[in-house]
């Protein structure tokens, strides 16, 4: 099946700790996006579920943000590193505090790859 969605993902690992209420537990991305990011942990949300993401940036700039779990992949704590994807993909509902940082640190992974976007809105969560 064709990818549906018109986003540019980046493969990026960065440190981060997420959580329902508080982020606490600590995992890292596989991806990111304008829209979004994959994080890769065994430490599953249910699709639906509201979290709460600090990202450190690669100049440890920390971005504050809340998402919503649209998707995971449950793999065993002892398999994860030999699967592709195994983890969660959140989008991205609103921003906390270092949303300018972000929104460059993307930028400038459009720029490395030569794509070139212009700045993209946040998405409802209602929207499919």
């Amino acid at each position: 099946m064709a990818e549906k969605r018109d986003i540019t993902r980046h493969k990026k690992r960065l440190s981060l700790r997420f959580g329902t209420t508080t982020p606490t537990r600590l995992a890292y991305t596989e991806d990111v996006s304008a829209h979004g990011l994959f994080i890769k942990t065994t430490n599953l949300c249910p699709p639906g579920t509201r979290i709460q993401v600090e990202l450190t940036l690669p100049d440890e700039e920390p971005v504050f943000l809340e998402g919503m779990v649209r998707w995971t992949k449950k793999v065993p704590p002892q398999m994860i590193h030999l699967v592709k994807k195994s983890g969660m993909g959140v989008m991205i509902t609103k921003f906390i505090a270092g949303e300018m940082a972000y929104r460059q640190f993307i930028d400038e992974l459009h720029a490395k790859t030569g794509h070139s976007l212009p700045p993209a809105p946040l998405r409802s969560p209602e929207t499919p």
